[in-house]
């Protein structure tokens, strides 16, 4: 077809007697539509050398030629729907609400200031949560409090870096179970909050144990991964060495929690006084459903320097995702891998 168009002069027998040309080269479809605006009528005719062609062949070569579009736009309209869908702008997600409280009755933990303020950084970096930090309590309840104070109505988990027994009214301990327990909400506890409300049953349900002495206090922790497919696990390397201090956990089961990381029983002195547990099974790190809920527990966090570490960062932000509900992970339960002695 584009042989033949090529070099046509299309005469026209109107009243105005234009006549219109169509230059050599030109793509057949261009020919074509050319031609077509040249509003030909039956006494068109278009020349080409000693051949001559009329309306009908002209209105075969346009059926052609649209057939030949449309095919091709059939093939090229998914694409096209999909790039055009690609360059619609994403609408972020909301923003999370995390809520820190960091009080604590007895002793006082020097990195509790940096971590607090680390995790709100991390918020604002990734632009995933707002934070609010708080050092009491009165926030840590559903009943309406006065001018514009929050409570826990507005907020999707709450992160304790905290320690002992702290001043919570039994309708503040209510609501703060059924925050978790019943309305799906997240919790997230760092280090000391394995010492906090060791009195109150419940709370040692949900968080998944208490602390029972650091045996070796600060030292090179021997830990071994795992879960590394936990979000943010397996930026930890699968056996490492970090100075910190980790606790030795009492009123603690695989039956309802998954370990994420515990200690390299092979590298510690089991011979010390301090050490309880005769199973080896020195958790660091775990995650835990608490009915509706998502608990998120690290003994780590006591040394400051730790909580510039990448990969501690990194565990922070997912964990406060899968608490949020932003990522998905399974934590269900798991035996002990290592041999018991």
């Amino acid at each position: 077809m584009s042989a033949q168009l090529a070099g046509f002069r299309v005469g026209q027998r109107a009243e105005t007697g234009n006549s219109y040309k169509i230059k050599q080269h030109l793509p057949w479809g261009a020919a074509v539509t050319r031609i077509l605006h040249a509003r030909l009528y039956r006494h068109t005719t278009v020349k080409a050398g000693p051949r001559c062609a009329t309306f009908g062949s002209l209105s075969r070569v346009y059926a052609e030629t649209m057939s030949f579009r449309l095919t091709w736009t059939r093939r090229l309209l998914p694409f096209a729907i999909a790039a055009a869908l690609a360059a619609q702008p994403q609408v972020p997600a909301a923003k999370k609400h995390l809520l820190i409280i960091g009080e604590e009755k007895g002793y006082r933990h020097e990195a509790v200031s940096h971590a607090m303020a680390t995790i709100e950084h991390l918020g604002r970096e990734t632009g995933l949560w707002d934070t609010v930090i708080r050092t009491d309590t009165e926030i840590l309840t559903k009943k309406k409090l006065e001018y514009n104070a929050k409570n826990l109505n507005d907020f999707d988990a709450v992160l304790f870096y905290t320690g002992g027994t702290l001043e919570m009214d039994e309708q503040q301990k209510a609501d703060f179970i059924s925050f978790i327990h019943e309305d799906g909400k997240g919790f997230i506890g760092i280090h000391s909050a394995a010492i906090t409300f060791t009195n109150w049953p419940a709370y040692g349900e949900m968080i998944g144990g208490y602390y029972d002495e650091h045996p070796w206090a600060v030292f090179d922790a021997p830990i071994l991964v795992e879960d590394a497919a936990f979000p943010g696990i397996g930026k930890w390397p699968k056996a490492f060495t970090l100075s910190d201090e980790i606790y030795q956990m009492k009123n603690y089961s695989r039956d309802n929690t998954r370990v994420l990381m515990r200690l390299d029983p092979s590298k510690l002195d089991l011979a010390n006084p301090k050490v309880h547990r005769k199973d080896n099974d020195f958790a660091v790190t775990w995650a835990k459903m608490y009915g509706k809920g998502r608990v998120f527990y690290s003994t780590l966090g006591h040394v400051e320097a730790n909580w510039d570490r990448p990969e501690m960062q990194a565990m922070m932000i997912e964990a406060i995702k899968w608490a949020t509900h932003l990522v998905d992970a399974d934590v269900t339960p798991r035996p002990f891998p290592g041999k018991q002695k």
